[in-house]
């Protein structure tokens, strides 16, 4: 089963959260909606802008984890690479 490893930005720059799961879309719609109380909704995290595919959850769990360890620079570098403009990444996943 496939796994994702996500990141969502409140803003260009701005707040980051780092996360893993086996349903990119459901989980995306869910940050996007609040439906789950937490940081994303804490801190208004609603835009993809860089994700990743696995060939497992394990894989991606042990992904999101090292991630989070990064230096911020890493994970903004990590972003502009692929997606410059930090623009939302949703509606490319949904088509």
């Amino acid at each position: 089963m496939s796994a994702w490893v996500y990141i969502l930005a409140s803003q260009r720059n701005g707040t980051i959260y780092i996360g893993a799961t086996t349903n990119l879309i459901k989980r995306t719609w869910e940050h996007k909606n609040d439906v789950v109380p937490g940081f994303t909704k804490d801190y208004s995290v609603h835009t993809l802008v860089w994700f990743e595919t696995h060939s497992g959850i394990y894989n991606a769990l042990q992904r999101e984890r090292t991630m989070k360890h990064w230096k911020r620079l890493w994970k903004v570098a990590l972003i502009e690479a692929n997606n410059p403009e930090w623009n939302d990444l949703y509606d490319e996943i949904t088509l």
